[in-house]
């Protein structure tokens, strides 16, 4: 009996632009959220204007040359992770033949991690103006950021309705919390007060949909306005400060007093324990420190204690 083959017809020809907004179409039906399919956007743009005449039979040498340039290994594993899917997609749909990004592993990140220290969060929260509103709110969002470790993007959305005061939590909902998964967060006292406080002296005339960290206006905190402020503040302790270095200082803090990696994880929305790792390996890298300085035996051989030879 002859076997027959199907042979797979071929997709017409659709052009880059129209393929990335028919695959941007199938991501928003999948749920993603708009940040994420930002990212998609902004990745496979940026690779077609470079390359704009690939589409779609010399798509694999321009990937190549895409993926080859002087890129940090987190830039790298960025645009990795959302061409592989975009390129999956299209072979999928039979505009192209097979998927260029198969042949590309992810790059190690060093996973170099920028924080203060005890010293310095001490006299960072000692600068805001808290007889001004700007100043209040800067005090509240350092004392809830290096409290929680939440994301600048998470804080800037947060509503009054998420906070819990009697029970001192507050809940990042699925719709502000990058993963898509919500999470509830413990609260100190001291920033608890201080958020409480940001709240009462709020415009009476702003509704609840007011983000908590707001300008004085009243409108949305934005990423760029908090780095400028906390730059500020960074100058006047010849320091440099930046939005994303205040979680990693609460991640590295609460690991060198004791926290637990996996609570850590949970704390801080990572999806899987391998970026929280990035934390813990520098946590082992304090351990050693301090080992080198408190070892009974580099105290001993200090002395002049001599091994004598087997």
């Amino acid at each position: 009996m002859t076997k027959v083959m199907k042979i797979k017809k071929r997709s017409p020809r659709l052009s880059w632009n129209n393929a990335i907004e028919e695959y941007l179409l199938l991501k928003k039906a999948q749920g993603l959220r708009d940040i994420t399919v930002k990212g998609h956007r902004n990745v496979m743009e940026l690779f077609f204007k470079r390359h704009p005449d690939c589409w779609p039979y010399d798509v694999k040498e321009a990937v190549y040359r895409f993926m080859g340039e002087d890129i940090k290994p987190t830039t790298f594993n960025i645009r990795r992770n959302y061409m592989k899917q975009f390129f999956a997609w299209a072979v999928g749909e039979g505009y192209i033949d097979q998927n260029p990004m198969n042949d590309l592993k992810k790059r190690k990140d060093s996973g170099r991690v920028e924080s203060l220290s005890e010293d310095e969060v001490r006299q960072l929260l000692l600068l805001p103006d808290r007889s001004t509103f700007a100043g209040l709110r800067d005090y509240g969002l350092l004392c809830f950021m290096l409290d929680t470790g939440a994301r600048p993007k998470e804080a800037f959305s947060l509503r009054i309705t998420d906070f819990n005061f009697p029970s001192s939590e507050v809940r990042i909902t699925s719709e502000v919390a990058k993963t898509g998964v919500s999470r509830t967060l413990p609260l100190s006292p001291v920033t608890t007060q201080a958020v409480r406080l940001l709240i009462m002296v709020r415009h009476e005339m702003w509704s609840d949909e007011v983000p908590v960290f707001c300008t004085a206006e009243g409108t949305p905190l934005r990423n760029d306005t908090w780095g400028d402020r906390l730059e500020m503040y960074g100058k006047e302790l010849s320091i440099k400060v930046h939005p994303y270095m205040l979680r990693h200082t609460f991640a590295t803090l609460f690991l060198r007093a004791g926290g637990n990696a996996l609570a850590l994880q949970r704390l801080m929305g990572h999806s899987t324990l391998e970026m929280t790792k990035r934390y813990v390996h520098l946590n082992q890298a304090d351990m050693r420190s301090q080992h080198a300085g408190a070892s009974p035996m580099q105290k001993v051989a200090a002395k002049g204690m001599r091994m004598r030879a087997i």
